[in-house]
């Protein structure tokens, strides 16, 4: 994957005449009691690479959290302290290019995660939503998840050898008929057809909140009509391009926030 070609493709001059929203609309769909600052995390990594509007659909006390977090974010709190299916209409009402779903939800919310599936959009999926995906998706799906997650997914043992995980990525990008993205020191992208690497990033990016950097900056590019495999690919090389930056500045204090920081240097370069 030419990683330079699809940011070009993403990243167009923009037109004198351009309109807010023509430069993707992104919904973010998580957040619980316990996780109220995944979605803000998200939907400002999402600014950040250049979505026009991003609304965030969290129970009360997330949404809270987002809108005092940032003015930028447009926030929909909905009752309760977990989502549920009984929120899937209200999140229905929201019209967006792209989704990001998962982030802090929390394990309570299977029944909206079924509901979830039959969305056509163009959706990243992270976070707890990876714990209960049905056996097929769609090409619109985008999975990110880590080890550990990726372990819940296939039953098995994440590989260590890089060889190995590449082909069990592969096949559950088939399997699942989705694009998966494993994070890792080097990160794995496949449709069930390609597969690409990405070496950017590094171990400073374990504190909690870069993986929701990531699925932020993915559903921005999302947004913006990139299919889904380039999309991944893309986000993967932004959000470890990004952190490379900040842990020069930052070392073992870099946080999330501070990788979202240096997406413009990366985006505008």
């Amino acid at each position: 994957m030419q990683i330079k070609s699809v940011l070009k493709e993403a990243y167009k001059k923009r037109q004198p005449w351009s309109r807010k929203g023509n430069f993707g609309k992104l919904l973010v769909v998580g957040g619980s009691k316990t996780y109220t600052g995944a979605p803000s995390i998200v939907g400002l990594a999402a600014m950040k690479s250049g979505c026009d509007l991003v609304y965030i659909e969290a129970p009360q006390r997330a949404a809270d959290v987002s809108a005092s977090f940032s003015p930028n974010l447009i926030t929909c709190p909905l009752k309760g302290d977990f989502l549920t299916n009984k929120h899937f209409k209200e999140i229905q009402k929201i019209s967006s290019d792209a989704v990001v779903f998962g982030n802090g939800l929390g394990e309570k919310s299977g029944g909206l995660c079924k509901l979830m599936w039959k969305i056509k959009k163009p959706c990243v999926i992270d976070g707890d939503a990876l714990k209960c995906l049905p056996p097929k998706l769609g090409k619109n799906f985008v999975l990110t998840p880590h080890a550990g997650e990726f372990s819940i997914i296939t039953g098995r043992k994440t590989p260590v050898n890089l060889e190995s995980r590449k082909t069990l990525v592969k096949e559950y990008a088939k399997r699942l008929n989705c694009t998966i993205l494993l994070k890792g020191h080097v990160d794995i992208i496949s449709d069930g057809s390609d597969v690409s690497l990405n070496k950017t990033g590094n171990p400073y990016m374990t504190k909690g909140g870069t993986g929701d950097v990531l699925a932020g900056i993915c559903g921005a590019i999302l947004a913006r009509g990139i299919q889904p495999y380039k999309a991944a690919c893309a986000a993967a090389y932004i959000s470890g391009a990004a952190g490379d930056l900040a842990v020069k500045k930052y070392g073992e204090s870099l946080l999330a926030t501070d990788v979202i920081e240096e997406i413009k240097n990366v985006i505008n370069r």
